[in-house]
C-alpha cells in the first residue's frame, strides 16, 4: 500500500453561489492537507486532487455527507507523493468547455446510456459498432482503445464541429464513445442525441473505471493513459504492455511527453531525453532558435553552444544565431 492517492471525480449537480462554494471547498482541501485542481461550476463540479490515505478518505467522507455530492464516484489510484505543486479551486462557467452556447445540455437531463467496462469491452469488438475518443489529440497519441476513432482535435471545444464535418460516416450506426474520467462523455454524448444520433453510449466512469475493473483489466487498450498531474501517465492494460507512442523526431516508440521549449507554442511533443537534449526541446527550427527557449535559458546555453547543435542536426542556421 502506497503513502499516498490520486482522486478523480466529478458530479454533475447544482450548485447555487459556485463562487462561495469554491470559496469554502479550497479551505477545505487546504485543512485536509490536499494539492489539486477543482473547476466548479452552477452544473457541477470535477477535481483531481493527491493527498495521503488518511486525507483523502477524510475529503471523500466530507463530500458524501452534502447530499448533493452523496453518490459521487471518485476514481483511485496510488501514488508515491503528490502528483500536484499547489490546490487550486477555481471558477468555470462549464466544469469541462464544449462551448455549445444556446445548444448547452444538462447531462442529468439527458445524456448517452451507460456501459459498464465489460459492456465497453464487448462493443469494442462490435464490427457495427463507432468507438469514438471524446480527447484530445495528444492524448490519443501516447494511448487509446484499439479500434478507436481519433477525431482531428487540439481540444475538446473542438469536437462538435468535428462531428458536424463527418457526420455521414457514422450517422447510422450505434455509437459509443470514451474519456478519462467520464466527465467530457456525460455531455459530449447527450449532445450527439441532441443531433440525432439514435443509438449513443459512454464508458462509465472512464478509461480509468475500465483499466482498474477486474474483469477487464484495461484488455484492448494500447499505450498509455495521459493524466493532467505530474504523472503525466499511467498504465491501464494490466495483461499486455504496448507501446504506441512514436518520438516526435525520429519515429521510435517513446511514452515521454514534454512541452516544447518555445513559450509561445509550448506544444506537447513525445520524445526521449537524448533527443530532448539534441533538439532543444523545439518542435522545429524556429521554436529552437526562439529567444524565449526555455531549454536553452535553463541550461544557460551560450550562442556558439546552440550554434554547434543545431549544426549538429543539419539545419541551416538562421542570420541571428
Amino acid at each position: 500500500m502506497s503513502d499516498y492517492r490520486v482522486l478523480l471525480y466529478y458530479k454533475y449537480v447544482n450548485i447555487e453561489n459556485p463562487e462561495q462554494f469554491r470559496d469554502e471547498h479550497h479551505t477545505l482541501c487546504n485543512q485536509l492537507n490536499l494539492k489539486g485542481r477543482i473547476l466548479v461550476s452552477e452544473e457541477g463540479i470535477n477535481g483531481t486532487l493527491s493527498g495521503t490515505v488518511e486525507d483523502t478518505e477524510r475529503y471523500m467522507e466530507a463530500m458524501r455527507t452534502d447530499e448533493r455530492f452523496s453518490d459521487t464516484m471518485f476514481k483511485i489510484d496510488e501514488a508515491d507523493a503528490h502528483t500536484f505543486k499547489k490546490m487550486h479551486v477555481r471558477y468555470r462557467p462549464e466544469i469541462v468547455s464544449l462551448d455549445l452556447g444556446e445548444d448547452d445540455l444538462n447531462p442529468n437531463e439527458l445524456t448517452g446510456t451507460y456501459l459498464e467496462p465489460e459492456d465497453f469491452r464487448a462493443a469494442l469488438e462490435d464490427e457495427n459498432t463507432i468507438v469514438l475518443d471524446a480527447r484530445n489529440d495528444y492524448e490519443f497519441d501516447l494511448g487509446h482503445f484499439r479500434g478507436a476513432i481519433r477525431p482531428d482535435i487540439k481540444s475538446f471545444r473542438e469536437l462538435p464541429d468535428w462531428i458536424k464535418e463527418n457526420k455521414e460516416k457514422f450517422m447510422d450506426k450505434k455509437v459509443v464513445t470514451y474519456c478519462t474520467g467520464g466527465v467530457r462523455c456525460e455531455k459530449f454524448s447527450g449532445w450527439l442525441l441532441k443531433e440525432g444520433f439514435e443509438d449513443v453510449a459512454q464508458l462509465h466512469g472512464g478509461i480509468h473505471n475500465y483499466g482498474t475493473n477486474p474483469n477487464t483489466q484495461g484488455d484492448l487498450w494500447d499505450g498509455k493513459m495521459y493524466v493532467f498531474d505530474e504523472r503525466i501517465s499511467v498504465d491501464i492494460n494490466r495483461k499486455e504492455k504496448t507501446v504506441i507512442a512514436r518520438d516526435w523526431f525520429d519515429n521510435t516508440p517513446c511514452e515521454r511527453y514534454v512541452n516544447c521549449g518555445n513559450p509561445f507554442c509550448n506544444r506537447q511533443i513525445i520524445t526521449s531525453e537524448e533527443n530532448e537534449h539534441k533538439y532543444l526541446r523545439g518542435c522545429t527550427h524556429e521554436c529552437r532558435v526562439s529567444p524565449e527557449n526555455r531549454y536553452v535559458k535553463e541550461h544557460h546555453l551560450s550562442r556558439e553552444e546552440v550554434a554547434e547543435r543545431l549544426a549538429a542536426i543539419s539545419e541551416k542556421l538562421p542570420e541571428t544565431v
